[in-house]
């Protein structure tokens, strides 16, 4: 736990006005909310700004492939019932948006911080986070963030004596063999849905065995740990084996499972899990994810999917068919440039579902579609693509820059 710092040195200061000004010049050209370029600017100015900022926090860091934005949202949430949150909660999760998140925190007591897999172990260097929340490890932005058993063992290396209560999926095998390394863990059974990155063991390479909800490597005995809070339907069992309801606005199982993780960070910091999972039903949409907008005179649902585990996820929580689906896939910088990930999503669950297909690379997604059996069209922007959507709320699910283009479109 960080100890209290007193005030900033000048140096700090004057990096902390630098990068302020510096985003508010991003907000004012419309280049967005400025949160990186006004870090950028200030670590430029102090390389050990973050670790400052953070000195006087409570802080806990939450990383992940999918998840981790919203449940950041619920901890920060649950974190309120004990005093003042700082929080990175649009989602700017490198060194540089974690510092202007920790910049407008000076007066909280807690800093509830998303950081990117890839830069996970640096900022717990950095800011020496009372908790570590550890949700799932699956392929994504394979460009960038390269193979998930590599990503999991950077982890295990980066956290190998941390100070951190570290709070993991034990039915992840990759986030168990990360998180193993660390002297003190809690084991959530959050669940898996998706298991194709996780059939060889992270230990050995030989094969799981995955009887029934447990996993195990019969070749070096490396093995599902026993877990301590347990995701059971619409409760989340406690370690005294108390049962808590789960009443969330936010939709899906995977939403559950965030929320049962949450409850188990909440009482690393004291927060009993009733007065945690009560406050998370306030939160009604994550960075417009799961919001419901008004465009042309009809409902659509905004659904963030950036890669095949997401995907597999949100295809549970949709309205059944005739509902119809609009998809966007981008295949920019942020979004990872490879889109061979398409094929690893069972497309096949949209059968039925009338299909609009848009984004940057709507024929990739096209050609995927096509191979599925997929009745579907092609349009050439959102408001084609509305306008010949059968009656009915539309459920709208689109890779994270294809996300934000829409929501920038329909005025979300």
């Amino acid at each position: 736990m960080a100890g209290n710092s007193g005030p900033l040195s000048p140096r700090a200061k004057l990096a902390v006005t630098a990068g302020k000004a510096a985003a508010a010049v991003s907000r004012a050209a419309g280049r967005g909310s400025g949160s990186v370029i006004g870090g950028k600017v200030s670590l430029r100015l102090d390389p050990d700004l973050l670790g400052r900022l953070a000195q006087h926090l409570d802080v806990v860091l939450v990383s992940a492939t999918n998840g981790k934005t919203t449940t950041t949202r619920l901890i920060a949430e649950a974190l309120r019932a004990a005093g003042p949150v700082v929080s990175n909660a649009l989602g700017a999760n490198m060194p540089a948006g974690i510092t202007s998140a920790l910049a407008g925190g000076s007066e909280a007591r807690y800093g509830v911080i998303e950081v990117d897999e890839k830069y996970l172990a640096g900022v717990a260097r950095d800011v020496e986070p009372k908790a570590i929340a550890l949700l799932n490890l699956s392929r994504d932005q394979l460009d960038r963030a390269a193979e998930t058993r590599m990503l999991a063992e950077k982890w295990r290396e980066g956290l190998s004596g941390t100070k951190a209560v570290v709070v993991a999926n034990a039915d992840d095998p990759l986030i168990v063999w990360a998180a193993s390394s660390s002297t003190n863990v809690v084991w959530v059974a959050a669940g898996q849905e998706w298991k194709d990155d996780a059939w060889s063991c992270p230990s050995c390479g030989g094969v799981l065995q995955r009887p029934g909800n447990d996993w195990g490597c019969a070749e070096c005995g490396f093995r599902r740990p026993q877990p301590t809070w347990v995701l059971n339907g619409d409760y989340v069992l406690d370690p005294q084996g108390s049962a808590w309801p789960i009443h969330l606005q936010l939709p899906g199982r995977a939403n559950k499972a965030n929320a049962a993780t949450s409850a188990a960070v909440a009482a690393v910091f004291g927060v009993p899990p009733q007065v945690a999972l009560e406050r998370m039903y306030q939160v009604q949409a994550v960075a417009g994810r799961y919001d419901v907008v008004e465009f042309q005179g009809r409902q659509l649902r905004l659904l963030l999917a950036k890669n095949p585990a997401g995907w597999l996820e949100t295809f549970s929580l949709i309205d059944g068919p005739p509902t119809p689906v609009l998809l966007s896939v981008n295949a920019r910088g942020a979004d990872g440039t490879d889109t061979s990930w398409l094929w690893d999503v069972d497309y096949t669950r949209l059968a039925g579902h009338p299909i609009m297909v848009i984004g940057d690379r709507k024929l990739d997604l096209a050609v995927r579609l096509e191979v599925a059996g997929l009745d579907f069209r092609v349009c050439e922007s959102v408001d084609e693509a509305v306008g010949m959507a059968p009656a009915g709320r539309i459920e709208v699910i689109a890779n994270y820059t294809a996300f934000q283009d829409l929501r920038r479109r329909v005025g979300n």
